[in-house]
């Protein structure tokens, strides 16, 4: 049990029957009135944020969750499977659970956020930015770099990602996994 006074963002509380992280709080304290928290709360089954009201010093029960680096092997019918890095233990997590899986390629590092009262996968964050081989992009036109235009370019993921006219077939580049952003070309 812990009060509202340790509030801090990404701290996962059990409110509600459902495990919620909260995203942002805000003491309040009116010239008239008990203080409160003001809290924006993000569940983590369904992704939906809530806004919510607690008032000062109210006990909340705080959920362990556990931060696991985990190493992504390959995908079949039961989902994407991954190694444990310390323990070489492998698990199967459902496409719903990752944040990008388009980006997802054999070897990458995925950091699983695991409860660790019940030992349940809750969701797996992909790095910030990945890097991507371009494997199929139109050619530049030769002269038009003046303007920010944005072409398509298939990575080896499969996936889809603007990019600027000077790039092209075989080069890497790192691509923002949070927006699906290019974010700049991979000096080799």
């Amino acid at each position: 049990m812990a009060t509202t006074a340790e509030f801090r963002n990404g701290l996962v509380i059990d409110f509600n029957n459902d495990l919620y992280t909260i995203v942002e709080f805000q003491h309040v304290k009116p010239g008239k009135g008990a203080a409160f928290v003001r809290t924006r709360l993000k569940s983590l089954t369904t992704g939906k944020v809530i806004p919510n009201t607690f008032d000062a010093g109210v006990k909340i029960n705080i959920a362990r969750v556990e931060r696991r680096p985990f190493q992504y092997l390959y995908k079949d019918e039961n989902g994407y499977n991954f190694m444990n890095q310390e323990t070489f233990d492998q698990i199967s997590v459902s496409e719903n659970l990752l944040n990008a899986p388009q980006f997802l390629k054999e070897g990458n590092l995925v950091e699983i956020v695991i409860h660790a009262d019940t030992d349940t996968v809750l969701y797996a964050e992909l790095p910030a930015f990945v890097n991507l081989l371009v494997t199929y992009t139109e050619p530049g036109l030769r002269g038009d770099t003046a303007t920010n235009t944005l072409k398509a370019a298939t990575m080896e993921t499969g996936a889809t990602v603007k990019v600027p006219l000077f790039v092209n077939e075989g080069e890497m580049i790192k691509v923002d996994t949070r927006t699906g952003d290019y974010y700049e070309r991979v000096k080799s």
